[in-house]
């Protein structure tokens, strides 16, 4: 069940403009070209930020989100009819084989189910043809970092296109082991509506995600840094066999 943010279509609507700063996809830009990918499936797309990207770079991409809103928001995009647009998740895909699997972002801590995870591992496996890889990052858990997660760190106003201003903060409401959930809060100068977003996180250590992914079949090939936020974020690199 994606969260609020990305299924409400107001807040969908918004969600590029409040989150304008995309640095975070440059790595993996660069490892497509690395690995030298020219079909990549991009689980959890999203309103299709990457997925147009590499569109626009020649690559042939699979975009796959269970939030309609969103995918209703990506292919309003130019150049959107570069991409195969799926409503869904990884559990369930068409047969794909594909050089490369993403889940960038947030998207693979927002699995936060066992079975989900192992579904998605599983799904990412078999979508990938043999020599494949699976690139994924996940927060460190011993950074903590929704210690900072609250309103005063947080508020900001932003005028977006066709919205208006808009107030938007986060905080943390509850952190249970590794989980921790917390809400986003946007206030609609407009109308003066107000709109909340709920979403959980799991927080993995890097023994439990290797031992998923070997479970699943994969080869745990590195496990690097994200060179724009370095020190928070573990990258695992798996391939499939």
């Amino acid at each position: 069940m994606a969260d609020e943010g990305f299924t409400h279509p107001r807040l969908a609507a918004i969600y590029d403009a409040l989150d304008a700063d995309r640095g975070d996809l440059d790595a993996y830009v660069r490892m497509v070209e690395e690995f030298g990918a020219r079909q990549v499936l991009d689980v959890g797309c999203g309103t299709g930020v990457f997925a147009l990207l590499l569109a626009g770079r020649g690559v042939e991409v699979v975009g796959v989100d269970p939030a309609l809103a969103s995918l209703d928001v990506a292919r309003g995009k130019p150049g959107s009819d570069r991409v195969r647009w799926i409503h869904g998740d990884a559990s369930a895909l068409p047969p794909l084989s594909v050089d490369l699997v993403t889940m960038t972002a947030n998207v693979a801590q927002q699995i936060v189910g066992a079975d989900a995870w192992r579904e998605t591992l599983r799904g990412a496996y078999a979508a990938l043809r043999p020599g494949g890889r699976l690139v994924f990052e996940t927060r460190d858990p011993a950074r903590r970092a929704w210690e900072g997660w609250n309103r005063e760190a947080s508020y900001a106003v932003t005028d977006v296109p066709g919205a208006g201003v808009v107030e938007s903060w986060v905080e943390v409401t509850r952190v249970e082991g590794p989980l921790v959930t917390f809400r986003w809060t946007y206030v609609f100068a407009s109308d003066g509506r107000t709109l909340t977003s709920d979403s959980t996180l799991r927080f993995r250590e890097r023994a439990e995600v290797e031992a998923e992914l070997g479970a699943r079949g994969f080869v745990v090939e590195d496990v690097r840094d994200a060179p724009d936020r370095p020190g928070k974020e573990l990258v695992f690199v798996a391939r499939r066999p």
